[in-house]
């Protein structure tokens, strides 16, 4: 499942544990370009394997957030100018869905996510249909729910992982599981496949 995935910025602690891989980040780590904030910062972890044409991922995601923008989830990457992030974010005192976008500048966008209804964690998924990436998180009723539908120009071959920041401190520990990439899943939007 981790065996073939490579580092892009190697955090000072990480480990294979039972099937599932356990992160601890390095000193105020994040993914963002710009926008509102001003800064960019691209020393953010991600754990990836590059990736031809059209995919789904899937991650189950397994949160222990207590400082704001602590992080974790999957990212598709171009360079430091092109890339999406999505995943859970502690954020307003409440885990958050949350996806970033960056075409150069980064946008963000978030939702709540009731964790008491998801206790073995929050599985979620990206798909690639060419120029377009779909979002998903798998709700509590067992159907894949849509987050975001977003646009980026990224070549045919891309990076594809695990991502995990904590922008405000260190040693964020972030745990994931069941994480797979597959074929991509029809590109038909109202479908719950």
């Amino acid at each position: 499942m981790f065996d073939d995935l490579t580092w892009h910025n190697q955090p000072p602690r990480w480990s294979v544990e039972k099937g599932r891989l356990v992160v601890e980040t390095g000193e105020k780590t994040d993914f963002w370009n710009k926008t509102h904030y001003g800064f960019t910062r691209a020393n953010g972890h991600l754990f990836y394997t590059d990736v031809l044409g059209n995919f789904s991922c899937e991650v189950t995601l397994h949160p222990s957030f207590d400082c704001l923008y602590d992080q974790l989830g999957l990212m598709v990457r171009r360079d430091n100018e092109c890339w999406l992030k999505t995943g859970l974010e502690f954020s307003d005192g409440a885990t958050q869905m949350s996806t970033v976008v960056t075409n150069g500048f980064s946008d963000w966008s978030m939702c709540p996510v009731a964790l008491l209804e998801l206790p073995a964690g929050v599985t979620i998924r990206l798909t690639r249909h060419g120029e377009a990436f779909r979002v998903q998180k798998l709700g509590a009723n067992g159907n894949w729910e849509m987050v975001r539908l977003a646009y980026l120009d990224m070549p045919e071959t891309c990076q594809l992982g695990l991502m995990c920041c904590a922008p405000e401190r260190t040693g964020y520990v972030a745990t994931f599981s069941d994480f797979k990439i597959l074929p991509a899943i029809s590109p038909n939007l109202h479908v719950s496949s």
